[in-house]
């Protein structure tokens, strides 16, 4: 129980250094590039928070969960790593068939006298 709860203070001391933190350099950031390059307007420290958030959520996402194919899981990795050559080759062709792509012919082997 007391571990908890030192965990948690740490946690919320760090995000209350940490949020402040990016917020800020979103909005100087913003303030300084955006409108001289494109001509939009100033934005407040909280629209910079906002963005922030925003596109945590876009290419971030929560990670509820985890994902499988996420640079920090190794997962799909070592279940790659632990196929054979022909299971590999049948997972390419299932994801290319799912995916709408034609599988790859085959080589074959070229015509006598051509």
């Amino acid at each position: 129980m007391r571990r908890g709860v030192m965990m948690f203070v740490k946690v919320a001391i760090l995000l209350l250094i940490i949020v402040p933190g990016f917020g800020s350099a979103v909005f100087f950031l913003w303030n300084w590039l955006m409108p001289a390059l494109f001509g939009l307007h100033a934005i407040t420290f909280w629209q910079a928070l906002g963005l922030l958030g925003l596109s945590w959520l876009l290419f971030r996402g929560p990670m509820f969960g985890g994902r499988a194919w996420g640079p920090r899981s190794g997962r799909m990795r070592r279940r790659w790593e632990a196929m054979t050559p022909e299971q590999r080759e049948q997972f390419r062709r299932g994801v290319q068939a799912r995916c709408g792509g034609a599988a790859p012919a085959p080589p074959t082997a070229p015509a006598p006298g051509v």
